[in-house]
């Protein structure tokens, strides 16, 4: 069963007027992970789509949705997977690749046929999906987190201390334009992306994970002298435009995912905001 919504872009003048409500119901997405369903938002920032896949009772396809006008998803389209669950497999045009926790695999446009698998349905794998539009065809290519690149950043002195796996990005993957990763924080540390930025020329989406339960991330969203903040919880995504700064702070450590699509695949590619400077 395949579920999808559309999310249209929206200003930064319109959202400095929106209440907590119109925030959520804008750039929330808190209806992922659904047992034996793929859930997608199609988003017009940058035609970006992020979903999840979760097959319990049985294999899950992964079919066109009415917003592409495609005879196959993946017909202009490039496919950025990452498993947050128990064991499992992506099957894509019969050749099938075995995807772990914090596994990801890449897939390329051109390809007809994705299939979801889980190895155990006690324990079902839990596939979190981002797309973009794809000019070409590249290789369809597993990365597992032990292949990730490594950044170590920040400082427990600022409850900043991180390591962020690249793991679809340029240096590691060919792709067009889609480029995702995981950020994980250390015990102790809750602030992610700080310093913030924003970057004109790309949209990004945060996935949250790793949650502890009865904790929580306050993701702060907005323009950096207009922010705004949605509370979150574990396995919900937000949509963050180019024009927003996006960035968080947890009651607890945690894990999040980010994935971005735009004009240019430089992952440096940002205007940092001074912290004494946001508002």
């Amino acid at each position: 069963m395949t579920k999808y919504s559309s999310r249209y872009a929206s200003s930064p003048e319109a959202v400095k007027k929106y209440d907590t409500q119109q925030l959520r119901d804008e750039f929330l997405i808190d209806d992922l992970m659904q047992e034996d369903e793929v859930v997608l938002v199609y988003s017009h920032y940058d035609r970006y789509i992020a979903g999840s896949a979760v097959p319990v009772k049985g294999d899950l396809i992964l079919e066109t949705i009415d917003p592409l006008k495609a005879p196959y998803f993946l017909e202009r389209r490039e496919l950025g997977i990452i498993n947050v669950g128990g064991s499992g497999s992506v099957v894509v045009d019969g050749t099938s690749y075995e995807l772990g926790f914090k596994d990801a695999l890449y897939i390329g446009s051109g390809n007809k046929e994705v299939i979801f698998k889980s190895n155990d349905s006690t324990n079902p794998a839990k596939f979190y999906i981002n797309s973009a539009p794809a000019h070409t065809t590249y290789p369809t290519v597993k990365v597992s987190l032990e292949e990730a690149n490594k950044l170590h950043l920040g400082a427990m002195e600022t409850a900043n201390h991180r390591t962020v796996n690249q793991m679809i990005i340029g240096s590691v993957v060919t792709t067009c334009q889609l480029q995702m990763g995981m950020t994980e924080l250390k015990p102790g540390s809750v602030w992610n992306t700080m310093p913030a930025h924003v970057h004109d020329r790309r949209m990004e989406v945060y996935f949250y994970l790793d949650i502890p339960e009865n904790q929580a991330v306050c993701h702060f969203m907005g323009q950096p002298q207009e922010t705004r903040h949605i509370w979150m919880n574990n396995h919900q995504a937000v949509i963050s435009p180019p024009w927003s700064i996006h960035s968080g702070s947890g009651t607890s450590n945690y894990t999040f995912i980010w994935g971005m699509a735009g004009e240019n695949l430089d992952y440096g590619d940002m205007d940092v905001c001074k912290i004494t400077d946001l508002r």
